[in-house]
């Protein structure tokens, strides 16, 4: 949640930072501004609402200086203004901020008492004013931004600018995410890659408790203590296009098709054939640490959530171990049982999900072996994880998740292979097989987006229902969980996902010839047993959307509407039948007019708790 970018350099930093916020819009925001220094005096701009706004405002009041800060803000402390908006001044001091400063009414309080005067409703412009008042005893910028901050509690990426020191930006970080990219002769600070990324490749990743100072043309990394130290910069290989819509409507619909290239980056690589085994470069368990694991807990939040029921299933079916997925906000305040035989795997597709993070920090604390799944590179979870599988799903945009849940799935998938290999559970030869099914999913994928005219037909049929059902079993449960999830986040309509067998237990109460009802049913284990659930909801004068596979004549008869996924195999049915459960969402959605790539009320990244 919101958004930071810096500069400081030789261009003029307004556009510089404007078009790194557009870079950042995914997640989400309710207002924006910002501050520029120019000839050691500032001026700010903010408005409420989307960046437009911003823009219109800056052609009617333009900001000149090479050095600045800006901000896409959403909101947790007071409601959605232009003054609460960031930047916030206190004297000569401006600030933007992510993250909360758990402490700020104490310290609100105290600067109060001392006569500094609040402006906004924010806990923001607590920094800017505590910075303000050590610079009352302390002449020396770096200096009082270090006593400042070492008095905050709670999570912070923040970025200060002095009127009195124009040629000085200092930046820190505790607990939010903050990348530093490295110019020629400039410098730029973001909340993430995308942002800067039209600037430059090399980047820097702060750590928590780091603060860095830009002047003179350097930076100079410390700790907030003050202790100097050396950064390695990485190379980012993602190109600025990557960012880009590449011509489709809208990033959510791009980030669909881009899924069989995704799934092929995520295997490539690591698909050890003639073995029936993986390579897993950032996971440096060995087999005997993997099979001394007796107990797997996967942990997650929303769409990364549906991957980790999904991974149960091929974690507990081939490697015989007991698993349990839990829900992030929730792992920490129920004293969960977990030792050193136990495996902690979080998904997180940012990696900075608060939430997430701090569960992780609660296994480590209890001493669980520990990895995580994540898409972003030097993120903070996959930083704090003893080891990582990247998914390689490249920049997603767009807030509802697409192309990095079927990466999860295939990340899991893989996974389950190599530790099904460790413990002896998978044979060489069903390691093979798998592989082998595994490798046909990019172009089952391709297959399957050519269902998009057909789902977009579809669309306009059922596009006015109020409720939605999903059903599903056993693997594809999860799924039908996160199709209604797509519905309902971008396109506002209610839709719930149940188990099938779960119908009669309550839900068969809301079918009527007014709920369309998706029941995925492709050709499987439980496909008699769906199929009867199915003609239950049918019985009762329910409008069944039926996913199957290719070439089935029986749901075929009986359902109002079919899609057909190609046919693979049980194992990686939960990817295909995510495709047109994407594309039903996205086309009711542009069909309804709602705002695809940012919903309302919802985030890309949720970096507070």
């Amino acid at each position: 949640m919101c958004g930071i970018v810096g500069y400081i350099g030789g261009q003029q930093a307004t556009p510089v930072i404007l078009e790194g916020l557009k870079k950042l819009e995914y997640r989400g925001y309710d207002s924006a501004g910002i501050a520029t220094l120019s000839e050691g005096e500032s001026a700010t701009r903010r408005s409420e609402g989307k960046l437009v706004n911003l823009e219109n405002l800056l052609r009617e009041q333009p900001l000149t200086g090479t050095i600045g800060i800006g901000h896409t803000r959403w909101a947790t402390h007071g409601r959605p203004s232009e003054i609460n908006a960031h930047p916030h001044k206190a004297g000569h001091v401006i600030v933007v901020h992510n993250g909360i400063i758990e402490n700020y009414l104490q310290l609100k309080e105290q600067l109060k008492q001392s006569g500094h005067i609040f402006k906004s409703e924010t806990d923001t412009e607590v920094i800017a004013h505590l910075v303000e008042e050590k610079l009352k005893t302390e002449a020396n910028f770096q200096k009082a931004s270090r006593q400042a901050l070492t008095e905050l509690r709670g999570a912070y990426a923040v970025c200060i600018l002095n009127e009195k020191e124009p040629g000085t930006l200092i930046a820190a970080k505790l607990g939010s995410p903050m990348v530093v990219g490295l110019g020629s002769e400039e410098y730029f600070v973001a909340s993430d890659i995308p942002a800067i990324l039209a600037h430059t490749r090399e980047m820097v990743f702060m750590e928590d408790g780091e603060m860095v100072v830009f002047s003179n043309g350097e930076a100079n990394f410390s700790t907030i203590a003050g202790s100097e130290l050396k950064k390695t910069p990485r190379h980012i290989d993602w190109s600025p296009l990557m960012a880009e819509k590449g011509g489709y409507r809208h990033f959510m619909l791009k980030e669909i098709h881009e899924q069989p290239r995704a799934v092929r980056d995520t295997i490539a690589g690591r698909l050890l054939e003639s073995e029936g085994d993986v390579y897993l470069e950032d996971l440096p368990f060995s087999d005997r640490q993997l099979a001394a694991v007796k107990r797997i807990v996967i942990i997650a939040c929303g769409t990364s959530w549906h991957a980790a029921l999904v991974g149960k299933f091929y974690l507990e079916g081939y490697c015989r171990i007991p698993v349990e997925v839990d829900i992030a906000s929730e792992f920490r305040y129920r004293n969960p049982v977990i030792d050193e035989s136990t495996l902690a795997i979080v998904i997180s597709q940012s990696g900075e999900t608060a939430d997430t993070l701090a569960a992780l920090r609660e296994a480590k604390t209890r001493g669980a072996i520990n990895m995580a799944i994540c898409n972003v590179v030097d993120s903070s979870i996959a930083r704090e994880s003893a080891g990582v599988i990247y998914t390689h799903a490249g920049p997603e945009i767009g807030v509802a998740s697409t192309k990095a849940f079927v990466t999860q799935l295939t990340a899991l998938y893989l996974f389950t292979i190599r530790l099904g290999r460790a413990t002896c559970s998978i044979d060489a030869p069903s390691g093979q097989r798998m592989i082998a099914a595994l490798k046909k999913v990019p172009a089952m994928l391709e297959e399957t987006l050519n269902l998009n005219d057909s789902v977009e037909k579809i669309a306009k049929k059922y596009m006015n229902a109020r409720d939605f059902l999903y059903l599903g079993r056993g693997k594809n449960f999860p799924i039908a969980l996160e199709g209604a999830l797509k519905l309902k986040e971008i396109s506002y309509i209610h839709a719930e996902g149940y188990p099938a067998g779960e119908m009669k237990h309550g839900p068969i109460a809301l079918i009527d010839e007014d709920v369309p009802v998706v029941v995925l049913v492709p050709k499987n284990s439980a496909f008699d047993k769906t199929l009867s659930n199915m003609e239950e909801v049918i019985a009762r004068g329910g409008r069944v959307i039926a996913l199957c596979s290719e070439g089935d004549t029986e749901v075929g008869t009986r359902a109002e509407t079919i899609i057909e996924i190609p046919n693979l195999n049980e194992d990686l049915d939960p990817l295909l039948l995510s495709v047109p459960l994407q594309l039903l969402a996205y086309h009711i959605s542009v069909l309804k007019g709602t705002d695809v790539d940012q919903p309302r009320n919802l985030a890309k990244s949720v970096t507070v708790e």
